[in-house]
């Protein structure tokens, strides 16, 4: 007889169950990516999945990105590499050849960093599905994030489950569920000194405003939020719907980036005008923000000859009929 799982360990895996078939994560046969940094999240994520590979017919492959932003970070890659080992995991390390510039969020130049490798990884290896650790918590910062930071109605709709081919398994899961799994398994993930920074507006709110709201409402407000992101997901998601369809038009894929029609562009509500922008930096494989976007549509409405540095080192340009994006 298998022996019985802990009670904090079959919590998770039955969230996560739970999750990935009413999102659809998985198909059988997936080999899956598992973004792994070595922190309590993916630490979850990855030990989550190794007991669940065979419900759902996975195979497993690891990814870790060693970005290089503190002298010991290449402790963290020899932690996840045992990991993997241990469970007879293929491994895969990308290693930063560059730095974030003094202008970029060091935040949004590793998410971008990051996903543009495990992408590289991903298509070498064949793999149908990534993984990452975002949870419950993940999601109740980043909806208020967007509140702070008036990401509009984009960043009030959260993380999605699936990106792509991207999946969020433990997007069910809070932070204190993930370190009960972690002790119950006698697991010592990783621990990133600079998550105690608040001068970090996600550590702020992870450590001072979502801990004061739930105080003083005496409400788990994180399953709050997550309902709330749902209802704005959906709404979100016929609006890019929508804004598809203009960008297969307006959209051209250049060596390095994109360019776009300009005064279609404009002739949009402006809605569908941004989404039609994130488009053009999604499909070439660009970093972006909202400052990005604002931007390609200031040149859009602009004069012939205009030039516009953006994030990550990206160039945009108005021509006389359209606006240039490179990186």
């Amino acid at each position: 007889m298998a022996a019985r799982r802990p009670p904090a360990v079959a919590r998770v895996l039955e969230r996560i169950t739970k999750t990935a078939r009413a999102h659809d994560l998985f198909t059988s046969d997936d080999l899956v990516l598992l973004w792994v940094s070595g922190g309590p999240d993916s630490v979850c994520l990855l030990e989550s999945l190794v007991r669940l590979r065979r419900l759902f017919g996975l195979r497993l492959a690891v990814f870790h990105m060693d970005h290089r932003l503190r002298p010991d970070s290449a402790t963290d890659a020899a932690y996840v590499r045992r990991l993997a080992d241990r469970h007879r995991l293929p491994f895969h390390l990308a290693v930063a050849v560059d730095e974030p510039g003094r202008s970029d969020s060091v935040e949004m130049w590793g998410r971008f960093e990051r996903a543009r490798e495990a992408g590289r990884v991903a298509r070498a290896i064949g793999a149908t599905r990534m993984a990452d650790g975002h949870t419950l918590d993940d999601q109740a910062e980043t909806i208020l994030m967007g509140l702070v930071l008036g990401w509009g109605l984009d960043g009030m709709g959260g993380i999605a489950p699936v990106n792509g081919t991207l999946v969020r398994p433990l997007l069910d899961v809070t932070r204190t569920e993930v370190e009960a799994f972690c002790r119950a398994l006698h697991l010592r993930p990783r621990r990133d000194p600079t998550n105690a920074d608040t001068h970090l507006l996600r550590n702020a709110l992870r450590q001072e405003a979502i801990p004061a709201i739930e105080r003083s409402t005496g409400r788990d407000v994180k399953r709050t939020f997550a309902r709330t992101a749902d209802h704005l997901r959906r709404d979100a998601s016929a609006l890019f719907a929508h804004a598809d369809e203009h960008a297969e038009v307006l959209v051209e894929l250049r060596e390095h980036g994109f360019a776009i029609r300009a005064r279609p562009l404009l002739d949009m509500p402006p809605a569908l005008s941004s989404r039609v922008v994130r488009r053009g930096f999604q499909r070439a494989d660009l970093g972006w923000d909202h400052d990005a976007i604002d931007a390609v549509l200031d040149l859009a409405a602009g004069a012939p000859g205009r030039t516009r540095d953006l994030l990550l080192g990206i160039k945009a340009r108005r021509t006389r009929t359209h606006v240039e994006v490179q990186g």
